[in-house]
């Protein structure tokens, strides 16, 4: 079977990439390894410049015009006229986005594990059965995340990487909350984002400065000093990919975690995947369109990656970046969206 364009991964990236593709007249496949597209370790948070208006109401669970941001000696509450996150659910949004490509004329295929990728070819099989399957590309694109298999047929070295760990518990909280504690998730920070019948609650760092087991030691502690329970929800951790080494290789091309498109600084990836993934389509379709979005996505998140890097080789003032930071919020010296990909 030969198709224009073979898509791996079915999370934003790729059925952005699927959809645009497909309605352009591509013949387009898509191999998902997972039952079904959309779960994923996730907050659920899209911001108002960026994808607030592109997602349709109906999969928004909750709409945010105040944001809390706590240090250990700050408080500050940052509101605007329109709503600065919304939460949403990954796995609405996966079958949301599975149905617009599908309707678009792209094939998803899930389950397909990825057995290997060759110059012009993917061999893939399906979990239940185990049936092998061969198809021919002209075009590949790797949007299977963060331990991206097409990154690795392209050689490609992952050396930065932020870890988020993420659970979900009843009961929906009423305010959105980003806290900074160095001591806790160093130049990272530990989140509340309610959904509508259930509230986030994770820790997100660098990897290059905390290991897995220190942020998820440092995530119990502080939800019992804030008196919340984790009692039977399941703990669940991914890596974030923030090494960015390009989007084109010859014929192969990488959206969204894949490339490393994610922020490092927030760990912020829906919206840098849908903008990847639908950059990376029309690239396909017309080589000379307009790729100035990705671009400026690029120029964004070279710009946290630095930060996060400044800041990892300077622990010991990390307590003082961070009261920093929220003191210019509190003064109107910084605006929150400086720390949104889509600023």
């Amino acid at each position: 079977m030969e198709y224009d364009v073979v898509i791996v991964g079915a999370g934003p990236a790729g059925l952005a990439c699927a959809g645009i593709a497909a309605g352009g007249g591509m013949k387009v496949l898509v191999l998902e390894r997972k039952p079904f597209p959309g779960p994923k370790v996730c907050a659920g948070g899209i911001t108002w410049s960026g994808l607030i208006n592109r997602v349709p109401g109906c999969l928004e669970e909750r709409r945010f015009s105040r944001q809390y941001v706590r240090t250990p000696l700050q408080q500050v509450c940052i509101s605007a006229g329109n709503p600065i996150v919304a939460t949403v659910n990954r796995e609405k949004l996966g079958s949301y986005m599975t149905s617009k490509a599908v309707s678009a004329g792209a094939t998803v295929i899930s389950p397909a594990v990825v057995r290997s990728i060759g110059e012009e070819s993917v061999r893939y099989c399906g979990k239940e059965d185990g049936k092998e399957f061969k198809v021919r590309y002209r075009f590949l694109v790797g949007a299977d995340g963060s331990a991206s298999l097409v990154r690795r047929s392209l050689q490609l070295p992952t050396r930065h990487c932020g870890i988020g760990i993420n659970c979900q518990i009843s009961g929906g909280l009423e305010k959105m909350e980003w806290h900074l504690a160095p001591s806790l998730f160093g130049n990272g920070y530990a989140w509340i984002f309610p959904h509508r019948e259930t509230t986030s609650i994770g820790a997100y760092a660098d990897a290059s400065v905390m290991k897995a087991g220190d942020l998820q030691h440092g995530l119990k502690s502080w939800v019992a000093n804030r008196g919340l329970s984790l009692a039977g929800a399941r703990q669940r951790a991914e890596l974030i990919n923030f090494d960015y080494r390009g989007w084109k290789f010859g014929r192969v091309f990488l959206a969204g975690d894949a490339a490393g498109l994610a922020s490092g600084l927030t760990g912020e990836g829906i919206f840098p995947a849908i903008v990847s993934g639908e950059a990376i389509a029309r690239y396909l379709l017309d080589p000379a369109c307009d790729l100035s979005d990705l671009n400026r996505l690029i120029r964004i998140q070279q710009r946290h990656r630095r930060i996060v890097l400044f800041t990892g080789r300077r622990r010991f003032l990390l307590p003082v970046f961070s009261e920093a930071a929220a003191l210019a919020l509190r003064l109107g010296l910084l605006d929150f969206s400086n720390f949104e990909m889509s600023h």
